[in-house]
């Protein structure tokens, strides 16, 4: 499914189309429709209007007040990737910017809740130190904010809450807040619950509003970006709803 997901998530799938037009050649109608095809959706998912349509999709509704996280008895911050050897806080690797807004959110939450904090982040690559540590220390040594439970081992979402799961179990804890992107949370809920504890999502970083006229469909590479993580998100719930149907069966 790993090495499927890189080649379904531009830029490879328009790479692919683009190859495959020039192989069966630009001449024919089908190899000059790939062609067109792969360079048109290529732009076009490089275009503010796409990756901002692309993501809104995906989000829930912002958490409105900390009122609504009455019933929580914990704030899940799942992690979202690190950044290699940062030298500028002296523990070699660092959480990545995705992670440094949940943690940033999360922190917030705690001091309006007073609620315990656990963090969620394994070693996607076998790296010395699980992700989990590394928002730990951003946790205590920047926010000043203290963490009660690593979970270490996950490298997935669905492995996030599995672990996690497990570890809050033995507190006879059932109910948390789910902090993560705002795209990625509906997923991550929906891992979670499956895996039986009820969640309160408390999303963040939502899309940007897509700029008017002629500066919604300039195509730049941040936006292609933005719309690679939604639909490597909307594939995410593909394979989620394929788990569900034939988990029924």
């Amino acid at each position: 499914m790993e090495a499927l997901k890189y080649l379904l998530l531009p830029p490879m799938i328009n790479v692919l189309l683009i190859l495959a037009g020039l192989v069966l050649g630009a001449r024919r109608l089908v190899g000059g429709l790939l062609v067109t095809l792969g360079l048109a959706s290529l732009l076009a998912l490089s275009t503010p209007l796409a990756s901002h349509v692309l993501r809104q999709g995906l989000e829930p509704a912002v958490l409105a007040s900390a009122g609504q996280l009455s019933q929580a008895q914990a704030i899940v911050i799942l992690g979202g990737g690190r950044d290699y050897a940062s030298p500028e806080f002296g523990w070699g690797d660092t959480p990545s910017n995705a992670s440094w807004r949940r943690l940033a959110y999360g922190a917030h939450l705690h001091r309006k809740t007073r609620l315990p904090i656990l963090v969620s982040g394994g070693r996607a690559h076998d790296e010395h130190s699980a992700e989990a540590s590394l928002m730990a220390a951003a946790l205590r040594e920047v926010f000043e904010v203290p963490v009660r439970w690593m979970e270490g081992r996950s490298r997935s979402t669905a492995e996030n809450a599995r672990y996690t799961a497990e570890m809050l179990g033995g507190e006879g804890i059932e109910h948390v807040a789910l902090v993560s992107q705002a795209w990625h949370l509906p997923r991550a809920v929906a891992e979670f619950e499956r895996v039986g504890l009820s969640v309160t999502a408390a999303p963040t970083e939502f899309a940007s509003t897509a700029p008017t006229g002629i500066h919604a469909v300039i195509p730049r590479a941040y936006h292609l970006h933005q719309s690679t993580r939604a639909l490597h998100e909307w594939l995410g719930r593909a394979e989620l709803a394929l788990r569900n149907q034939l988990l029924r069966r």
